[in-house]
């Protein structure tokens, strides 16, 4: 049986980044109201260290999105204090069909993702981006 993976982003915003990405890949945030409520409760943490977001609670420094059907890794964002500095050495390759990738482009440059350019394969075309934290992904 293999084993699942995450993948951990570091953010300045962790929240904007896990619904941008969410949105991206039709993910869903992961609730984790229950848990903070419990963790607050027991003094585990304190209201400084949580954030409501639409009435539910979260931890302000760290949330998740996970693909409804399962089989898509999870993603883990968690604040860091420093800004990224340098190029990834992972990204994340996103599937889109060949006729839909310059519109897709576009959509996610109006939602805060930049181009860096396109490369040609044999057989396809791929973009270039950048989050809106400046993280690098692949349209292909």
């Amino acid at each position: 049986m293999g084993r699942g993976v995450q993948v951990t982003f570091d953010a300045a915003d962790p929240h904007l980044l896990a619904r941008w990405w969410a949105d991206l890949l039709s993910y869903q945030i992961e609730d984790s109201h229950e848990l903070v409520t419990r963790l607050l409760a027991e003094g585990a943490i304190t209201e400084s260290e949580v954030v409501r977001v639409d009435g539910r609670l979260f931890l302000a420094g760290a949330v998740a999105a996970s693909d409804p059907t399962g089989n898509g890794p999870r993603l883990f964002f968690q604040r860091v204090p420093e800004p990224k500095s340098s190029k990834n050495r992972v990204h994340l390759d996103v599937p889109v069909a060949a006729s839909q990738l310059d519109d897709e482009v576009q959509r996610l440059v109006l939602s805060g993702a930049s181009l860096t350019g396109y490369n040609t394969y044999p057989g396809h075309r791929a973009a270039v981006m950048r989050d809106p934290e400046g993280n690098e992904f692949c349209l292909h």
